[in-house]
């Protein structure tokens, strides 16, 4: 088998498992290489023949088994900020509870407390904000929401980030 057969091989038994979006540490290791320029290029090479899309810096998608779209900018915040706390909030959160009219279309804001950053996608822009507050004063005013499988904030801890991040609160219908 060759070994872009094998990477494609790899998307597909993963997206069968709920996977689809991978970083290239990931794929690497799936498919028993070492994380080298080599394989770097080789992803490159994909990349510029159309078997994989590049869907952030270092994390990427196949374009034949490609993964479901509605949920596939949580999965791009995983692997972007994985094992750190991560949840949406501000707008997007707000928007989705019906705490602000208008829909937030294109961008996910998504509080970390990782590092802050933009991020542009495929699926949409992500934006991290860095929170200082303790995890244990975060985590009771969080749901974990199966249908993204990421966490969200409570309208109340969402309006709470919005004023802690000097954010315009005129959306805000409350």
């Amino acid at each position: 088998m060759l070994k872009k057969e094998r990477l494609l091989a790899v998307f597909a038994n993963t997206v069968r498992a709920g996977g689809g979006i991978h970083t290239s540490h990931e794929l690497a290791f799936m498919m028993g290489e070492s994380l080298s320029p080599t394989f770097t290029k080789f992803l490159s090479d994909c990349v510029r023949k159309g078997l994989v899309r590049r869907v952030a810096k270092g994390v990427f998608e196949s374009t034949l088994t490609p993964p479901e779209p509605t949920t596939a900018i949580y999965k791009v915040v995983q692997k972007l900020r994985g094992g750190t706390l991560n949840y949406v909030s501000l707008e997007s959160q707000l928007s989705h509870t019906g705490e602000i009219s208008q829909v937030i279309m294109g961008r996910l804001t998504v509080m970390t407390k990782g590092r802050s950053g933009e991020f542009s996608t495929p699926y949409g822009v992500i934006e991290f904000t860095h929170t200082k507050k303790p995890v244990d004063q975060i985590m009771p005013n969080l749901y974990f929401d199966d249908e993204i499988g990421m966490f969200r904030a409570t309208s109340s801890q969402a309006l709470a980030d919005l004023k802690a991040c000097n954010r315009n609160t005129s959306m805000v219908e409350n």
